[in-house]
C-alpha cells in the first residue's frame, strides 16, 4: 500500500485527488490546501474544490496559511509516516523541513514540458506565446522553482482556437493516471528521473494588469492568442465609453486596408471587426462591464450610436 498526502487547491487538481483516493493500492492520508478565502459578491468564505472533494470523502484536512511556518502541522504530517507528497496546484512553496518528512519523496505534477514554463501560469503562457503543442510532468521537488529531476512527460496539442480553460480541463483529465504511474515506478524503484536540461528554460510568470487590456497595435494572432490564453480569468478587455469591455472570443480577420488600430471596420454576422497591426481581429462574443455574456454584434447593435473611446 502506498501512502500519500495530496495537496492541491483549485479544480484542475480534484480528478487526480479523486483517482488516487480510489485506487486500491493507495492509501490517500490527508489534504494539505489553501484556507478558506472570500469569494463572490457577498465574500462568503469559500471552501476550495479540493476541500470539498476532501470533505465528502472524510478525508483529514490541513489548512495553513503557510506551511514552511507552521511546525505543529509539519509534526502532525510526520506522524501520519507517508511515502510520498503529491503536489499539484497547491499554491505554496514547501521548505526543505517539508520536503524532508515523506518516505521517498515529493512529487509535482507540472503543466508544462519542463523545463520551459517554470512557474506558476505555464497553460496561459503557452496560449498566449502561440504554442502548439504543451504538456504535464512529473518531477521531484526540490527548493528551486521547478527545477527538480524529472520523472514522467505526457505531451499535449493546442488547437488554433483552445482556451486556457479547455487546456485546463484536458490536463485534469490526463494527469491522474501520470501521477498513478510515477508513483509506483517510484515505489518499486523501477523509474530513474532525469535532471532537466538547463536549455530552454523559461518562465511562465503570472500575468500582469497591464497585459489585460488588448493592445490593438499588435497583430491579429497575437491578440486571439491573448484572448483565448486568459480566457475569463483575468480576461483580455478593451475600453468603450470608459467601460470595461471583456473579450471572450475572437477569430483573426483578413481585412487589409490601413485603418486606425482599434477602429471599427465592420460588423458581420460573424462578430464586430476591429483594425490591427497588419489586418484585423474579429471579436465574436463579448462581456460588457455590468452585463452577462453576449454576440458582439449584439453588443455592438446597443452602443453603435455612442462615441466610442478606445
Amino acid at each position: 500500500m502506498i501512502k500519500i498526502v495530496f495537496f492541491g487547491t483549485p479544480q484542475i487538481a480534484v480528478k487526480s485527488l479523486e483517482y488516487l483516493n480510489s485506487l486500491k493500492d493507495m492509501e490517500v492520508l490527508a489534504v494539505v490546501t489553501q484556507p478558506d478565502k472570500p469569494a463572490g459578491r457577498g465574500n462568503k468564505l469559500t471552501m476550495s474544490p479540493v476541500k470539498q472533494f476532501a470533505l465528502s470523502n472524510s478525508i483529514p484536512i490541513f489548512q495553513p496559511k503557510s506551511i514552511r511556518k507552521e511546525p505543529q502541522v509539519q509534526e502532525e504530517l510526520k506522524k501520519l509516516n507517508p511515502d510520498f507528497f503529491v503536489t499539484f496546484a497547491f499554491g505554496q512553496i514547501l521548505s526543505q523541513e517539508v520536503l524532508d518528512i515523506p518516505k521517498f519523496c515529493t512529487i509535482n505534477l507540472h503543466a508544462s514540458l519542463l523545463p520551459r514554463y517554470r512557474g506558476a501560469n505555464p497553460i496561459q503562457r503557452a496560449i498566449i506565446n502561440g504554442d502548439k503543442e504543451t504538456g504535464i510532468c512529473t518531477m521531484i521537488t526540490e527548493l528551486g522553482l521547478d527545477c527538480g529531476d524529472v520523472c514522467l512527460k505526457e505531451t499535449i496539442e493546442i488547437p488554433e482556437d483552445m482556451n486556457c480553460e479547455q487546456l485546463s480541463n484536458e490536463i485534469s483529465e490526463l494527469s491522474p493516471q501520470l501521477l498513478e504511474k510515477t508513483l509506483k515506478s517510484l515505489y518499486e524503484n523501477t523509474l530513474t528521473p532525469v535532471p532537466q536540461s538547463e536549455d530552454g528554460v523559461c518562465m511562465a510568470n503570472k500575468v500582469a494588469k497591464d497585459e489585460t487590456l488588448i493592445d490593438w497595435s499588435k497583430s491579429s494572432k497575437e491578440i486571439h492568442n491573448l484572448v483565448r490564453g486568459i480566457f475569463k480569468s483575468p480576461g483580455a478587455y478593451f475600453l468603450f465609453n470608459d467601460k470595461i469591455v471583456k473579450v471572450m472570443e475572437t477569430a483573426c480577420g483578413n481585412f487589409s486596408d490601413s485603418q486606425n488600430y482599434g477602429e471599427i471596420i465592420r460588423v458581420t454576422k460573424d462578430g464586430v471587426e476591429f483594425a490591427c497591426k497588419g489586418g484585423s481581429i474579429i471579436v465574436k462574443k463579448v462581456k460588457p462591464e455590468g452585463k452577462g455574456e453576449m454576440p458582439a454584434r449584439d453588443w455592438y447593435n446597443g452602443v453603435k450610436n455612442k462615441v466610442n473611446k478606445k
